[in-house]
């Protein structure tokens, strides 16, 4: 956006990134990565509510169980670092710090403040009590702004629940409310971020850390351009969500299928002309068929088999003549002979079986 001087922009991406770290399960130096960005002027919050509403409508489509929506903001993060007195340059390395609770406990942290970042033990436990605070959104923001509420006397701190107040009512009004925790112990750990920050957790048995996060950026595009534009995103980890559609698979003892192939059509011979012929009243039907031309049989099982395709079609000398073709059910191992003129209604037919087993 910068090199190309735009100041407003609405888009997604999905492409691969790459990012310096030690591997890990779901965490990779290269992995493809859903973006969706909005930015340029708008009201206030009107982008940040529309990207969390996609996020949520992206996970719930995606179907892969339980998870919650982790929300703070930059500025109360900031705002509770100068209430517990952390000096202002120490703030983004103490939230480094507090971005690690979803991984150690606050002891561990606490240790890690005093002894290596050099806060006051009475900082440090100020913190603690802060980073305790999770809850309903409308809930927990009702609390904080209470008569009497550190928070209302900081600026920064004031304008974040406004921001806050403004978000959850939109986010209740896009009836999502009930997938976002207001939590105060999130810090994301890049330092661009100026506003509300988010992060979306599996809470399923499958462990992959974060499966979508992201936060507003405002001050970013402008430190590589003449203007700031202020922008709001969100990233998707499609390595991390295909990790716990795999594992929801292996519990459910559903195969993996490789290929969305329907039915093999399985030509005993070397003649593509009629191979394709076949396989075209296939295509013509909207039925995902492959043709496979060789003279044994096994070679057409076995590559059924392994591609795990539920249903093939054999034809041969013999079939052609008769005007008939061998209809295989792969997994069942049945088979039987049926009219030619009759193959693309009965495969239909028995798709449409399969697909009302799985409703």
């Amino acid at each position: 956006m910068a090199m190309n001087g735009l100041t407003s922009m609405k888009r997604y991406q999905i492409a691969k990134v790459y990012r310096r770290d030690n591997p890990s399960k779901g965490r990779y130096r290269e992995f493809y990565q859903c973006d969706f960005d909005i930015a340029g002027p708008y009201a206030r919050m009107q982008p940040d509510s529309e990207v969390i509403k996609i996020m949520t409508e992206l996970l719930d489509k995606l179907n892969i169980g339980e998870y919650e929506v982790k929300l703070n903001h930059r500025k109360l993060l900031d705002g509770m670092l100068e209430i517990c007195g952390v000096p202002p340059e120490k703030f983004r390395t103490i939230c480094s710090s507090v971005d690690k609770l979803d991984k150690q406990s606050f002891d561990q942290i606490r240790k890690e403040m005093v002894e290596e970042k050099g806060l006051t033990p009475e900082m440090a436990d100020g913190i603690g009590e802060f980073v305790k605070k999770r809850g309903r959104p409308l809930e927990l923001l009702s609390e904080l702004q209470q008569k009497g509420s550190k928070f209302l006397e900081n600026e920064g701190s004031v304008q974040a629940l406004n921001d806050l107040e403004i978000l959850f009512k939109a986010l209740d009004k896009a009836k999502c409310i009930d997938k976002v925790v207001f939590d105060l112990s999130l810090a994301r750990g890049l330092d661009y971020y100026t506003g509300v920050i988010y992060e979306a957790v599996f809470k399923g048995l499958t462990q992959v850390g974060s499966i979508a996060a992201g936060g507003r950026y405002d001050d970013l595009i402008g430190m590589f351009g003449s203007k700031p534009v202020p922008a709001v995103g969100v990233s998707l980890g499609i390595e991390r969500v295909f990790a716990i559609m795999e594992q929801n698979q292996k519990d459910q003892n559903q195969t993996i299928r490789a290929t969305e192939t329907q039915v093999l059509v399985g030509f005993l011979g070397e003649d593509l002309p009629l191979g394709t012929e076949l396989v075209n009243e296939f295509w013509e039907a909207n039925v995902k068929a492959e043709l496979m031309l060789n003279k044994r049989v096994m070679k057409h099982i076995d590559h059924a088999k392994d591609s795990r395709i539920p249903y093939m079609v054999l034809v041969g000398e013999r079939e052609l003549s008769e005007g008939v073709v061998k209809l295989k059910d792969i997994e069942a191992a049945k088979e039987e002979v049926i009219p030619r003129t009759q193959m693309v209604e009965e495969v239909k037919k028995r798709l449409l079986t399969i697909r009302e087993a799985t409703l």
